[in-house]
């Protein structure tokens, strides 16, 4: 497995998560084998939040955990919160984040997070109230991290000027179809693409500018939940190269295409978040690809891009 030292974060980290949105839909028992499975190939970050399942992803893994035999300090466990598909609004203030972190911790079966994110813009929120959180969780030893998921930059940077903890991750959706974060970028000033439409304000070199490591999700979907376009009919050049790739590297087309992710030198991270554990084990094949400068590329002029 690829690891990462993050800045001002947790050391020794796998380039891969286990996202756990998905878990509800396994028993108690088959969590804890997911899990056991993820720890086997070398996975030792888990992602959770609130709203998934309103819950009950975090109560399965919360009671799955101790079935695997791992221990506390060998893992690492995120949540987001601040999603309220129940209200249909964000919220950041700072009761709903004491409260969604109490609720996590209780479902987890844990006494800490090892990374807190606010998942998704509330744009009435008040930094002020943030930072007490903040402050708040830290000083309690309930949260030793902290970061963001799907914010744009001078979100962040308001954030920034009220927050003391370092803000060490940013969650956000990159595929070799989803490419908007790499988009923009290439087709600088070009009026006869939409993909020169900046519309995250050079989120991704913001990131690397202020020590923030982005964690992909979704690395393998068309749109935004749309299915995976490995094996899909309308990619049928991208699943090609992907094939090919594969062959070179004796690994899947999956593991290729998370391998492209891998490959940028951000140094990101790749959210899976499958619940087959031999799905899992294709995708970990990405830690053994080390794509070239030209196979990057082919890959993403594959996906349905051109050179402008």
């Amino acid at each position: 497995m690829k690891m990462l030292n993050v800045i001002n974060g947790p050391q020794n980290v796998s380039r891969i998560i286990l996202g756990c949105m998905r878990m509800p839909a396994l028993n108690v028992q088959q969590a804890a084998e997911m899990i056991s499975t993820a720890a086997e190939l070398g996975i030792n970050f888990f992602d959770h939040a609130t709203c998934y399942s309103d819950g009950e992803a975090e109560t399965r893994f919360g009671d799955a955990f101790p079935l695997t035999g791992l221990k506390r300090e060998d893992v690492v466990i995120q949540s987001k919160c601040g999603l309220h598909f129940d209200r249909r609004e964000f919220d950041w203030s700072k009761e709903d984040i004491l409260a969604s972190v109490d609720g996590s911790l209780e479902r987890l079966k844990t006494d800490h997070l090892d990374v807190l994110l606010l998942h998704r813009p509330d744009v009435l929120y008040d930094p002020c109230e943030v930072a007490e959180a903040f402050d708040k969780l830290y000083r309690e030893g309930k949260v030793i991290h902290f970061g963001v998921s799907n914010v744009p930059p001078m979100q962040i940077e308001l954030l920034k000027r009220y927050v003391a903890q370092p803000l060490i991750f940013n969650q956000l959706q990159l595929s070799l179809d989803q490419s908007q974060l790499i988009d923009a970028a290439l087709y600088v000033n070009n009026l006869t693409t939409e993909r020169s439409v900046d519309r995250d304000n050079g989120l991704l070199d913001y990131c690397r500018l202020h020590d923030i490591t982005i964690q992909a999700w979704s690395p393998l979907q068309i749109g935004m939940f749309k299915g995976c376009f490995v094996d899909h009919p309308d990619f049928p050049e991208l699943n090609a190269v992907l094939a090919r790739l594969g062959e070179k590297y004796g690994v899947s087309k999956t593991a290729v295409a998370i391998a492209w992710i891998l490959r940028h030198p951000a140094k990101m991270q790749a959210i899976a978040g499958t619940m087959d554990p031999g799905h899992l084990r294709n995708i970990c094949g990405a830690a053994k690809v080390e794509l070239t400068h030209h196979e990057w590329y082919e890959l993403y002029l594959a996906s349905g891009k051109f050179l402008p």
